[in-house]
């Protein structure tokens, strides 16, 4: 048994059945023995999986181009600060190295109080902790995890209570029995947070994720683990030496940032975004390089257009500044 799962188990056997936002965030976030914390690089080839920031420079110097539109659009102001969320190897940093850059993790840095600028969180929102929840007799009962028979199980517990039956109500229901679904309130206070701190600019977030008419096709919820560029459904396993995510309910995220003063400018496939930000030069800008760098940039095109481009949602969000943007529907635990 790994250090971290006698540390889960010995909080079970203490508090009982812990609810699964606080398993995923010691599993992810324990300062010693957590995924992101034991010093292993979970990137790459060598690593368990790739990001879109691995696909460099093309990744980059397409995001540069959005920046930089979205500076302008701003006047161009000096104060301009681009804060990327979940800044990983900080792959990004050259990319957006013309305007004050400023790299956030969880429990690491933390938003300025108050700025101008771009809140770029790419693969962010999907590793935030979430707790999960399970349609039982018409209503929905929260699922715990406990200790039984040598391994983390799952247990069906209280019911869903307050803003996480409120996220429920408005976003996942009408839902059949037996259906599970992700509560990704980490998520929704995250943007009360961007949105508060945020004096004038904009929310960029790409990431998996899904619309409300494509939760359908998620009946047992979107969490899956990975290791070694395998993904594996059985996410109570192995704690602390596995990724674990969950997919972004984008329509939830955008209707947050509504309700705490942002407006949506934009909520689509990641692959148009791309496109249109390569349409003017035909993307002749981000591939001109010697022969074998521009095969490798190509290469790295397609991938971020056929395949991470079908696969990645968009959010883009603008704050105009005090009292420029009137708010959308109550935000949730705000």
């Amino acid at each position: 048994m790994t250090p971290l799962e006698e540390i889960l188990r010995a909080l079970i056997a203490r508090r009982g059945p812990l609810r699964f936002s606080r398993f995923m965030e010691l599993a992810l976030y324990h300062p010693e023995h957590g995924y992101y914390r034991c010093g292993r690089d979970p990137f790459g080839r060598s690593g368990d999986y790739f990001t879109a920031e691995q696909l460099q420079p093309v990744f980059g110097l397409l995001m540069a181009r959005l920046v930089r539109s979205l500076w302008e659009s701003l006047g161009s102001p000096a104060d301009f600060t681009l804060v990327e969320l979940g800044a990983g190897r900080g792959e990004m940093a050259e990319a957006f190295s013309a305007w004050r850059y400023l790299p956030v993790e969880i429990g690491r840095g933390a938003l300025p109080e108050a700025f101008t600028g771009v809140v770029f969180a790419h693969e962010f929102f999907d590793a935030l902790p979430v707790d999960q929840a399970v349609r039982r007799g018409g209503a929905w009962r929260m699922r715990r995890v406990d200790w039984r028979g040598g391994r983390f199980v799952w247990v069906e517990a209280e019911p869903v209570r307050g803003p996480a039956a409120e996220y429920l109500r408005r976003f996942v229901e009408p839902a059949p029995e037996g259906r599970l679904a992700e509560v990704p309130l980490r998520a929704l206070r995250w943007m009360a947070r961007i949105a508060r701190r945020l004096r004038r600019g904009f929310l960029l977030a790409i990431d998996y994720g899904y619309t409300r008419r494509e939760a359908a096709r998620f009946p047992r919820g979107t969490l899956m683990s990975y290791r070694r560029h395998q993904a594996c459904e059985d996410v109570l396993a192995e704690p602390g030496g596995r990724d674990i995510t969950a997919h972004v309910p984008f329509e939830a995220l955008a209707a947050q940032g509504e309700g705490c003063g942002l407006r949506t400018l934009r909520l689509e496939r990641l692959g148009r975004l791309l496109a249109e930000l390569g349409e003017a030069d035909r993307f002749a800008g981000v591939l001109e390089a010697g022969p074998a760098e521009s095969l490798r940039r190509r290469l790295q095109l397609k991938t971020l257009l056929f395949a991470m481009g079908e696969s990645f949602l968009v959010l883009l969000q603008r704050k105009e500044g005090p009292g420029g943007n009137e708010k959308g529907p109550e935000a949730i635990g705000a």
